[in-house]
């Protein structure tokens, strides 16, 4: 009883819009327009229960800034959107590229957990029995510390470094991860996450899930105080074999995170 095709179960928080934007030619010379838009960034920048928005400007990219939102709801998301898009600025502005997801907690080790003790009683994945104790178990996992600071992120004060980028897992022939047994999957999520653990209070992640919401699967959020930590971490999770084998990514957007008055203010 293998359950290749069983996923793992997720708990999910709040949703995340990343956006990149290239700035107007002439933005400098608006004052009037800027200090909207300012306005308008530190009135959504307000951390709170209700989720938060910052801003950075990105270094080697097309894009001149990029906004990450999150929010309790998908409504919430929107709201955002709509308030900067009635922004004179950002209505000029052309929006390189963006990205709808929300965050995520994958409980591998839970459900493999589980898997192992329905064939031990001798019933199914899925069962009554099965849903009854993973349903107890998602809930004493969520309520950890852990995982609310996964789900509920908070924006770090002291890592003002951010790297975000868009990955899949591969479904290639001969390097299918959907076709992996749900105890493979479990075993090698366990070894690459124990290398992302050894950069805690160096890198601050946020993982995203973007499937049926993007073309990518998932999102990394990465905050650091030293963006070489962005390349350590990096080159480390992509000689783990979840990553050697079955990863696929996408654009690197790095930048530093500013205050709004920062970025537009001075018309750079």
């Amino acid at each position: 009883m293998d359950h290749i095709a069983y996923p793992p179960e997720t708990v999910e928080g709040w949703y995340a819009l990343h956006q990149l934007f290239t700035l107007p030619p002439d933005f400098s010379g608006r004052a009037a327009e800027r200090e909207s838009a300012i306005a308008a960034l530190c009135e959504l920048s307000q951390p709170s229960e209700q989720g938060w928005t910052a801003a950075a400007g990105v270094i080697g990219s097309r894009a001149d800034i990029m906004l990450m939102h999150f929010r309790p709801t998908l409504d919430d998301i929107g709201a955002a959107e709509r308030r900067l898009r009635s922004e004179p600025l950002f209505g000029r502005s052309t929006l390189v590229w963006s990205f709808l997801s929300v965050t995520e907690a994958g409980l591998y080790h839970i459900t493999a957990a589980l898997a192992r003790e329905a064939k031990t009683r001798g019933g199914q994945v899925g069962d009554d029995a099965f849903r009854a104790a993973l349903a107890e178990r998602v809930q004493a996992e969520t309520n950890t510390p852990h995982v609310q600071r996964r789900l509920y992120p908070r924006p770090p004060a002291d890592m003002p470094y951010v790297c975000f980028y868009p990955m899949n897992k591969r479904r290639a022939p001969g390097e299918n991860w959907y076709t992996l047994t749900l105890e493979e999957r479990s075993q090698l999520m366990f070894g690459h996450s124990t290398i992302g653990r050894r950069y805690a209070g160096r890198v601050l992640q946020i993982i995203t899930g973007a499937i049926g919401f993007d073309a990518w699967e998932w999102g990394v959020t990465l905050f650091a105080r030293d963006p070489l930590e962005f390349k350590k971490l990096v080159t480390d999770m992509r000689f783990d074999e979840v990553s050697a084998r079955y990863a696929e990514f996408g654009d690197f957007y790095v930048g530093r995170i500013a205050g709004p008055q920062q970025l537009l203010g001075d018309g750079r």
